[in-house]
């Protein structure tokens, strides 16, 4: 079984190119279910080896099938092969389990679309990228799947291509992931030079014995896969393509910001913690802008109108919180916020996307309000979303996040749990901001719609309670107080233990439970004390932020405009870029190199009016240049 574990990612690539080549001659219903079933199927396969891991030792839970080598030249070996361990596992089933929710969804929100078939072509193309990257066993096909999720994003963001805006956030994606791209790809050559191998475990192994704490190629390694994580990940400043593929259809939206691409930059990261451990400086790198990015996009999320951009400016926030648990040594942290994330955020979309498919398209916030009697289902689950990216004991959000604040506090410095409960008061009030401006208080939904609005169908109602669910009881297999009943830090031991045993890490911190007890109050309190604010503001009295909003007025415009960093970007990136291309076009292209085109054909042109002179047709004159041609050449030789 484990030898076909290539089926996995298979399944969805098969889905890709049956839907992508004949889906225009296949109906709807089949196309869907081509589409839900390869994804099933890959979650299935995945779910088997899940038991079958569990059945084994600790220390045997990994697999590293080998299929053909893919790349000999010299010294210079890749093998496509895969490596199934207790970290990939994860991301697999987090993958193929929330993406085949979504793709069950996608079958009622997209089945009035004329593309219906490319759409699903695209997402199962996206889903088997994603499985490669999380499978590989060594970074050059985990670049394959990194590569791939990249284009698949450029696809689906740009989805609906006869929209500018649309192609234009395609686009825009595209060119940012090509940044963060390059980093990764130096990353890569580097590591080869410094190991003479691409494998993950080969790697590590290599680095935690030849290597000490601090050296620098270690450390330009790890900044250089940093920044192919920033871009891919949406952390500052590379964040900027996230807010603008909300463009693209909202079950895209929650599979890009729940399982698949922004979540690979954390898998990378943790993946190479034993480089990361041995690097100091990658660290503080790694948590600073984690921290920073955490509490930066959570203010813009106050802001916002659109309801999928709030949304969107969470998942930057939230991933900036991996990425301070990843920083700070807390890998396990990390990914645990990432699986937890993954459940309450795609519910978070989905729910926005009911929200969305009921009131026929409208998306923004001001022209929402009531919706609560008119989507009992889609409101229930989506408080049950709010709840745990809040925060709020018991469901998920408050285990995966409570932790990352605990970690950072006992293993960071206090700085960075500062920064993270403050930026968890900007969540709670922003996501209650959300709820409340679209479900409670008076309608102020247009009245050409307003009679029209009814539930989502069932197919868009099973996945948002599935998800709902695992939202409420997601976290309970991380409960970081009862230490021995911690299952997820006990199954990814033999992952991140091999970095902790490294002897030069200074990464450590103990505290009593009492303490850790009493973090966990003040995080939950600062939650209760955001919800309670979003409740005063909209509900209680709606004209205060208009007050406020006027009293601070250069803030507020400010932080609405999201700190003009779009702005900056244009005036000080694209824009030069623009100007310095068309230059070179007029001056470079158009009269260096179409000049020496053209100047060629001008001289071959003046030459031949000459030359053709002397083909008169008179045998004479033939004569006569024959006569020259012998007197020169006799006069040469006679000189010579």
């Amino acid at each position: 079984m484990i030898s076909n574990t290539w089926l996995i990612p298979f399944f969805p690539f098969l889905g890709f190119l049956i839907n992508g080549l004949m889906g225009s001659r296949l109906s709807k219903k089949i196309v869907g279910l081509i589409g839900c079933v390869s994804v099933g199927l890959s979650f299935l396969y995945s779910g088997v080896l899940f038991i079958l891991m569990l059945s084994l030792p600790a220390q045997e839970r990994i697999w590293q099938p080998e299929f053909y080598v893919w790349v000999s030249a010299g010294k210079f070996l890749v093998k496509a092969a895969f490596l199934i361990d207790p970290l990939s596992m994860i991301m697999m089933l987090v993958v193929s389990g929330v993406g085949f929710l979504i793709h069950i969804y996608s079958i009622g929100y997209m089945h009035e679309d004329p593309a219906y078939a490319r759409y699903f072509a695209y997402l199962n193309l996206f889903a088997a990228s994603m499985l490669v990257l999380v499978m590989a066993n060594n970074f050059l096909v985990m670049f394959v799947g990194w590569e791939g999720v990249g284009l698949c994003s450029y696809l689906l963001i740009g989805f609906w291509y006869e929209k500018k805006s649309a192609s234009d956030a395609g686009k825009k994606a595209f060119v940012v992931n090509r940044v963060g791209d390059f980093g990764f790809l130096l990353a890569i050559f580097l590591t080869y030079w410094t190991f003479s191998t691409l494998n993950f475990n080969e790697v590590t192994e290599i680095a935690s014995h030849r290597f000490h704490v601090g050296d620098a190629v270690i450390t330009a390694i790890c900044l250089l896969l940093f920044l192919g994580a920033v871009g891919k990940s949406a952390q500052i400043p590379l964040y900027v393509w996230l807010p603008d593929a909300m463009e693209g259809p909202t079950p895209v939206s929650a599979l890009i910001h729940a399982a698949t691409m922004v979540t690979a930059g954390v898998y990378m990261v943790a993946r190479c913690n034993v480089l990361y451990l041995l690097s100091p400086i990658s660290m503080a790198v790694v948590a600073t802008v984690g921290c920073v990015t955490a509490i930066y996009a959570a203010s813009i999320g106050l802001m916002q109108n659109d309801i999928k951009r709030v949304l969107a400016y969470s998942t930057v926030s939230q991933l900036g919180y991996m990425f301070l648990a990843c920083g700070v040594g807390a890998f396990t942290a990390g990914i645990f916020h990432l699986m937890t994330h993954a459940f309450f955020k795609a519910l978070l979309f989905l729910g926005s996307g009911s929200v969305i498919h009921a009131l026929a398209g409208e998306q923004d916030m001001r022209r929402m309000g009531g919706l609560r009697d008119h989507l009992p289902r889609t409101y229930w689950t989506f408080i049950a979303g709010t709840l745990a990216i809040a925060g709020i004991f018991p469901f998920a959000g408050f285990f995966s996040k409570d932790e990352i604040l605990w970690e950072s506090f006992i293993k960071g410095n206090v700085i960075y749990w500062f920064v993270a409960v403050l930026a968890a008061f900007m969540t709670a009030f922003y996501m209650f901001r959300l709820v409340f401006m679209t479900f409670h208080g008076e309608s102020r939904i247009d009245a050409s719609i307003r009679d029209k609005i009814c539930e989502a169908p069932m197919t868009m109602l099973l996945p948002l309670t599935v998800l709902a669910i695992l939202s409420l009881i997601g976290g309970f297999i991380g409960i970081p107080i009862i230490k021995r009943a911690n299952l997820f830090h006990e199954f990814l031991g033999p992952i991140f233990g091999k970095g902790m045993s490294l002897p030069e890490i200074a990464h450590s911190g103990s505290a009593s439970i009492a303490f850790e007890i009493s973090l966990m109050v003040i995080s939950l309190a600062v939650a209760l004390c955001g919800i309670w604010l979003a409740y005063l503001m909209y509900i209680k009295d709606t004209e205060l932020p208009d007050r406020l909003a006027a009293r601070f007025s250069r803030l507020y415009n400010l932080v609405h405009n999201k700190y003009y960093v779009d702005e900056i970007y244009d005036a000080l990136v694209v824009n030069p870029i623009k100007y310095l291309s068309s230059a070179l076009w007029l001056i470079f292209d158009n009269r260096i190199v179409d000049g020496i085109v053209n100047g060629t054909a001008w001289v071959c042109y003046y030459l031949s009016v000459i030359i053709r002179r002397i083909q008169t047709g008179y045998v004479y004159n033939y004569a006569l240049g024959i006569l020259v041609g012998v007197c020169l050449i006799l006069g040469y030789v006679l000189l010579i």
